[in-house]
C-alpha cells in the first residue's frame, strides 16, 4: 500500500480580467541577475561568445558578459508569473506582438518590471474570458529600460456575461 501523493495547495484567485482596468499600469518585480545565471543560460541555449566568454564579451559591442535577450524574456515572465499571473486567473496568452531589447543586461543588474494595459475586451465567443492587451517593460536600477514587450493575454472574468467596464 502506497501513500497517495497529497494534492496541491488549492490556489487563491485575486486577480480576474476587471481588475485589469484600461491605462492601469502595476509595477512588482526585484530580480538580482547573477554571473552564473548568465552563463548558464547561455551556456544551454544561446551560447553566442559574448554570452559565455569574458574575453570575447570585452570585444563585443556590449564591451562585457552580457545576458542573453532570451534570458531577459525568461526572466521577465518569472517576475510576471510571481507578480500577479500565478495569483490570477490566467487562461495563458495568444502570443506577444513586439519584443524589443534597448538596453543589454549584464551581471549585478537589478531588474523590475512595469505593466500597462492597453485595451480590454470581453471574449465574444467565450463568455467567460477576458482578453487584455497589454505593455510590459523591464527596468533597472537605473532606470534604463531592458525589455518592451507588448502582447495580450486571456482572464477568466469574475462575472462572465456582465456588461464591460470601462475606465
Amino acid at each position: 500500500m502506497t501513500d497517495s501523493p497529497a494534492p496541491p495547495p488549492r490556489r487563491v484567485v485575486r486577480f480576474y480580467w476587471e481588475d485589469f482596468a484600461v491605462g492601469q499600469t502595476r509595477e512588482f518585480g526585484h530580480y538580482l541577475v547573477t554571473r552564473e545565471a548568465v552563463l548558464d543560460f547561455a551556456r544551454q541555449f544561446d551560447p553566442q561568445p559574448f554570452h559565455t566568454d569574458d574575453a570575447a564579451a570585452g570585444q563585443s559591442l556590449f564591451g562585457r558578459l552580457a545576458a542573453s535577450g532570451w534570458h531577459t524574456c525568461a526572466m521577465a515572465m518569472r517576475m510576471m508569473c510571481d507578480g500577479y499571473l500565478l495569483d490570477s486567473a490566467s487562461l495563458g496568452s495568444p502570443g506577444v506582438e513586439r519584443l524589443t531589447w534597448p538596453h543589454p543586461v549584464f551581471p549585478g543588474d537589478v531588474l523590475r518590471m512595469r505593466l500597462t494595459v492597453l485595451a480590454s475586451r470581453p471574449l465574444a465567443s467565450r463568455p467567460a474570458v477576458g482578453l487584455i492587451r497589454s505593455r510590459s517593460e523591464m527596468l533597472n536600477q537605473e532606470d534604463a529600460v531592458v525589455l518592451t514587450m507588448e502582447g495580450a493575454g486571456f482572464f477568466g472574468r469574475r462575472r462572465p456575461g456582465a456588461p464591460a467596464v470601462t475606465a
